[in-house]
């Protein structure tokens, strides 16, 4: 423990205590109470680990040391593997990782056109996913310079051509789809002689990133056109491979993502197939992205915030043609699951990036995770949100970037992901009464939260969570505290219940990420904000970047099968608690 704030923290009771902080009346005491029960005894089925989906644009950082480091963070974690994609798998370029960019040299033509391909880097990116103990998620994409369509292109000098590839040439159509259709094929057959058939059918293949807007020239049309060409080829080199799209970006009602989407989800039921003049197109599983919000470049930026709602209407209308269409056997992957729409940009671009400093980030994803499982269960398919989210080296420190990592520091949203992989597989029944649920769904969205300059001013705090049991029969609670305006700062009571328990004692940990716990951002702070931090400064940050409890663990008895546990929780933090 490291203060009274702790102790006072955790105070656990098997009768209800309030806590010894002055209120104004017994009145308010109610009102910031949350009470939240767990049932041991009642099993809801298996509680899949659908966070287990990562990825980033710069392929490049994959295999350098602090992108090893990263990545062995993850592999080591108790649910791996975990999935990484990353974008610009197929670019011509000097294989130097860059913002917004990166190479791998795969495929480039000789004087007579004919292809010539170099998997040096692309194999250097996939063997540093599988020698940390992950697996790959590959992006097929993008257009390797020799294979771009120029007509798409304004016309430039040879000594240009580069430039204005690096900046748009990657995002055409193929000058030839039979070429492409070729070195798909051979790419495929590349990885099944690496690594194996059976291993490659365990990975996930996804078709091009975001091709409704600026990562593709061509149109709708055109994308479907590429998709059966890729998924011909694909499936001739390896038949039990897993292939999907459209990837496409936040859907909205009415916008562009949504009309892309469903022009894709109808191709694959009822359209005629481009390469082989079939009916339809095989599509083995779904993907698109869900955004909480957009930050642009602003450097007196007034006050702004994600907004978890924004996010899961995304999501419900994504859901929506997938069940139109036929496709809800299918597992969804939200291939990006982001808060914002800008993973390279920082508090220096946007001040309101600080979010993803602290343990808001934290929160948020628990909120927006948990929300995006129950919607998953209504509708009955499998959802899994993909955190674009990962690293940036030489970055100053807490740059605030979309990262888990900053000069080797994990951010307090990697304790998140620290609980998560701690959970059991068996769902057990949580109910909380400061739960916002998914009601919102059934009314008009928040002014501002999808168009404009959303706060979350005004919004209520969301306490919620969810239960588990482990093989070995621990109990672990996951609860969140969660509000979308970042500057709330009160503190809700809450009083724990769990019921049916079997032991006469039971061992209680409980593990925090909030503002003084699991959080080095803190710590950075109190050590004056270095940008480089080093020797004792930089140790003493390091020191607090683990997951830590809120206080000593310590065995309690149980009465009648009954365990009542009371503590304080910020508007945003998360709570592990785990009962063995």
């Amino acid at each position: 423990m490291r203060g009274a704030s702790q102790v006072r923290g955790c105070r656990t009771r098997i009768r209800l205590v309030f806590s010894a902080r002055k209120r104004s009346g017994m009145e308010e005491i109610m009102d910031n109470r949350t009470g939240i029960v767990v049932n041991a005894q009642k099993k809801l089925g298996k509680q899949e680990h659908l966070w287990r989906w990562i990825g980033y644009d710069e392929c490049n950082y994959t295999y350098i040391p602090e992108g090893m480091e990263l990545l062995g963070k993850f592999g080591a974690l108790g649910d791996a593997p975990y999935y990484f994609r990353t974008h610009f798998m197929f670019c011509t370029g000097n294989c130097h990782g860059s913002y917004k960019f990166g190479s791998t040299n795969i495929y480039r033509e000789n004087e007579r056109g004919e292809a010539v391909y170099d998997f040096t880097w692309y194999d250097r990116i996939v063997d540093a996913y599988l020698q940390t103990g992950n697996r790959p998620f590959l992006e097929l994409g993008f257009m390797p310079k020799d294979l771009v369509d120029t007509g798409y292109l304004r016309q430039v000098s040879a000594w240009d051509s580069y430039h204005q590839y690096r900046e748009e040439g990657w995002s055409c159509p193929p000058k030839d789809y039979e070429k492409w259709h070729a070195f798909i094929k051979a790419v495929v057959e590349h990885l099944k002689e690496r690594y194996g058939e059976k291993e490659i059918e365990t990975w996930y293949f996804e078709l091009w990133n975001e091709p409704d807007i600026f990562y593709w020239k061509g149109t709708a049309a055109e994308y479907c056109r590429l998709f059966d060409y890729t998924e011909h080829a694909v499936h001739e080199a390896a038949p039990g491979v897993r292939l999907a799209g459209p990837a496409v970006t936040g859907i909205f009602e009415g916008g562009h993502a949504q009309k892309f989407f469903r022009y894709f989800l109808d191709h694959g039921r009822n359209g005629v197939n481009f390469y082989s003049g079939g009916q339809g197109t095989r599509l083995d599983f779904i993907t698109f992205h869900v955004k909480g919000g957009g930050f642009s470049f602003e450097i007196q930026a007034k006050k702004e915030v994600p907004s978890v709602e924004s996010l899961v209407r995304q999501v419900k209308l994504g859901l929506d043609a997938i069940r139109e269409y036929g496709y809800q056997d299918r597992e969804v992957i939200l291939s990006e699951a982001d808060p914002d729409g800008w993973a390279a940009g920082g508090v220096y671009d946007n001040a309101n990036m600080v979010f993803r400093n602290t343990e808001y980030y934290a929160s948020y994803v628990a909120s927006a995770y948990d929300k995006i499982d129950r919607l998953g269960a209504e509708y009955g398919i499998r959802v899994r949100p993909l955190a674009w989210a990962f690293l940036f080296p030489g970055e100053r420190c807490f740059e605030g970037t979309r990262t888990f990592s900053t000069q080797g520091i994990d951010k307090a949203v990697f304790n998140l992901f620290r609980i998560y992989a701690s959970l059991g597989d068996t769902k057990l029944s949580f109910e909380s009464d400061g739960a916002l649920g998914l009601d919102f769904l059934k009314a008009p969205a928040p002014e501002g939260s999808v168009k404009g300059r959303y706060t979350g001013e005004g919004e209520k705090t969301d306490v919620s969570g969810f239960a588990v049991q482990g093989e070995d029969g621990g109990i672990q609670i996951l609860i969140y505290s969660h509000c979308d305006d970042r500057d709330r700062t009160e503190e809700r009571r809450i009083c724990l219940t769990v019921e049916g328990l079997e032991q006469e004692k039971v061992l209680v940990r409980h593990f925090r990420i909030d503002g003084e716990h699991s959080n080095a951002y803190a710590e950075w702070l109190r050590q004056g904000s270095p940008l480089y931090p080093q020797g004792e400064q930089y140790a003493a940050i390091k020191a607090r970047d683990g997951l830590e409890e809120l206080c000593t663990a310590r065995e309690e008895e149980t009465e009648n099968g009954r365990l009542v546990l009371e503590f304080d929780m910020p508007a945003h933090g998360v709570s592990c608690i785990r009962l063995s």
